[in-house]
C-alpha cells in the first residue's frame, strides 16, 4: 500500500471557504479532508504548516514557452521551473513563438516530444489558426490540443500571420462541433496618429500607447462577439487591456453567449503614467494602459465580468528586447512574469480587500473550469493533489538572483511584493521547496480528448 501523506494548516482554501483542515494525500489524489488537525501517530505523521495557506495549485492558460526552435528565448525546463517557483502546477503553452509554430500535427508532435520528460509541472497545448491551415484543425483536435489561438493583427512572428475575419469564420463550425474554445488576440489595426508619433520618437511610451489604441481592441471584440453569436462557438478574449470593451462583453454575457475573458497581472499592477520612455521591459501588445482604465479592469475582475488571470509570459533574449537602445518601436513585445503572478495579484488584492478565495478562483478554479480540468483547481476529496503552500504575509523583492525563467528581464525587477511561495506540489509530490527543486519530473502532458 502506498504511503498516505498528511498535512495540516490553519488556512486551507476549500470551495466552502478558508478553514483549518488536514489533507490526506495518496497516489497523487486528495484522499480525505478532515476539519481538524489529525493527531499524529508513529504510523501516520502529520506536517503542521501553521498559518501558511494551502491553496489549489495555480493554472496559467497563457504561456509562451517557445520550444522547440526558440529555446534560447525560453524552454520547458526553465519555464516549468519558474512556474513551480510561482505555485503554478499546470500551464498551457501557446502555439507561438516556437519554431515550427503549432499549426500542423507534425509541429504538434515535435512540441509534445520536446516537453516529454522535461517538465516539472503539468503542461497542455493550444493549437494555432493561420490563414492556410484550415485542413489541419481537425487532425490537431484528434491529436489533443486544448483549443485554438488566432491573431487578428500581426503576431510579431512571420510564421504565424494574422487571420482575416472572413477566413476565421470558415473554421468556427468545426470548433463549435467539438466545443473547443477559440482564443482571440483581439486587435484590429487601423492607421492612426500614434503610429506617426512613434515613427518620430521611437522611445516615447505615450507614442507607443497611442499607436495601439483602445479602439483596436474594442472593434475586434465587437467583431468576435458577432461571430460567437452567429456560430455559438466558445470564444475567449485573451489579455484584455481596454476597459472600454467591458460594456460589449457585459451585453454578450447577458445574452448568454459562450464568451470568456482573461486579463494579465501587468495590466492591473502597472500604469502607463509611471512607465519611463525607453523602458522596453514594459512593451507588450495590447499595451499597458492608464491607471483609470486599469482600475476598471480590477473592478470587472472583482465583479466576475473578467473570468480569470493569466500571465501571457512572453520572454525574449535581452538584445531582442532592445534594452540598451530603448527603441520601443523595434523591441520585442512581451512581459516576463510567470514566476510572480501570485505575489503580484495578492499584493493588489490585499490592498483592495479582496480575499484568498477570490484569488484562488481567479488563478486556479476558473482556469480549470475553462479548460475542463475538473480534478484540478480545487481542493476536494478525489481531486488531484496539485497544491501551492504560501505565506501571504511575507514579502519578497524581485531581483535577478531569484528569477527562475531563462532571461532575468522583467518589469517587476525591484518591486516589493506580498506573498511568498514556500512549496509547490504536483500529483502529491513536492516539486519546489523553499528555493530547491525536486530532481524528478512529476509534470504530466495533458492531451484533450476529442
Amino acid at each position: 500500500m502506498t504511503i498516505i501523506k498528511a498535512i495540516f494548516s490553519k488556512r486551507v482554501v476549500l470551495p466552502t471557504g478558508t478553514t483549518p483542515a488536514t489533507l490526506l494525500i495518496q497516489d497523487g489524489k486528495i484522499l480525505k479532508i478532515l476539519p481538524e488537525k489529525l493527531a499524529p501517530t508513529k504510523e501516520q505523521p502529520v506536517r503542521d504548516l501553521g498559518d501558511s495557506v494551502i491553496m489549489p495549485g495555480l493554472i496559467d492558460c497563457h504561456v509562451h514557452i517557445n520550444e522547440p526552435g526558440r529555446t534560447e528565448w525560453e524552454g520547458f525546463a526553465t519555464a516549468t521551473a519558474a512556474a513551480a517557483a510561482g505555485g503554478i502546477t499546470t500551464l498551457i503553452d501557446m502555439p507561438l513563438n516556437s519554431s515550427p509554430v503549432t499549426t500542423t500535427t507534425d509541429a504538434f508532435t515535435k512540441k509534445v516530444n520536446a516537453a516529454q520528460d522535461n517538465i516539472l509541472v503539468n503542461c497542455g497545448f493550444w493549437g494555432g489558426i493561420i490563414p492556410d491551415n484550415v485542413n489541419q484543425l481537425e487532425p490537431l483536435i484528434q491529436a489533443g490540443v486544448m483549443g485554438f489561438k488566432v491573431f487578428l493583427t500581426h503576431s510579431g512572428i512571420d510564421e504565424f500571420p494574422n487571420t482575416p475575419l472572413k477566413t476565421l469564420e470558415k473554421t468556427l463550425p468545426l470548433l463549435a462541433k467539438f466545443q473547443l474554445p477559440l482564443l482571440v488576440h483581439a486587435e484590429l489595426d487601423a492607421p492612426n496618429a500614434g503610429q506617426s508619433a512613434l515613427e518620430d520618437d521611437n522611445y516615447s511610451y505615450s507614442a507607443y500607447l497611442a499607436s495601439r489604441p483602445k479602439a483596436w481592441e474594442n472593434s475586434a471584440i465587437d467583431a468576435v462577439i458577432g461571430l460567437c453569436k452567429k456560430y455559438n462557438v466558445r470564444t475567449h478574449i485573451v489579455h484584455l487591456s481596454s476597459a472600454e470593451a467591458l460594456q460589449s462583453i457585459r451585453s454578450a454575457r447577458h445574452e448568454g453567449l459562450p464568451l470568456t475573458v482573461e486579463t494579465c497581472p501587468h495590466y492591473l499592477y502597472f500604469s502607463a503614467e509611471k512607465i519611463n520612455d525607453g523602458d522596453t521591459r514594459f512593451k507588450c501588445a495590447p499595451p499597458i494602459r492608464e491607471a483609470e482604465n486599469n482600475a476598471k479592469l480590477w473592478q470587472a475582475l472583482s465583479d466576475g465580468e473578467i473570468d480569470f488571470i493569466a500571465t501571457d509570459h512572453s520572454p525574449a533574449p535581452p538584445e531582442i528586447k532592445e534594452l540598451i537602445s530603448g527603441n520601443l518601436k523595434e523591441a520585442w513585445g512581451g512581459i516576463s512574469s510567470l514566476q510572480f503572478s501570485l505575489p503580484v495579484t495578492w499584493t493588489l488584492a490585499a490592498e483592495r480587500k479582496n480575499t484568498l478565495e477570490q484569488v484562488s478562483h481567479w488563478m486556479s478554479t476558473a482556469p480549470a473550469n475553462f479548460l475542463g480540468l475538473h480534478n484540478k483547481g480545487i481542493i476536494r476529496e478525489g481531486a488531484d493533489a496539485d497544491l501551492v503552500i504560501w505565506s501571504p504575509g511575507k514579502k519578497m523583492k524581485v531581483s535577478p538572483a531569484n528569477i527562475k525563467f531563462r532571461h532575468k528581464v522583467t518589469p517587476y525587477e525591484g518591486e516589493m511584493l506580498s506573498g511568498v511561495v514556500e512549496e509547490t506540489w504536483v500529483s502529491g509530490e513536492i516539486i519546489y521547496d523553499r528555493g530547491a527543486f525536486n530532481t524528478l519530473k512529476f509534470g504530466k502532458i495533458i492531451l484533450k480528448s476529442a
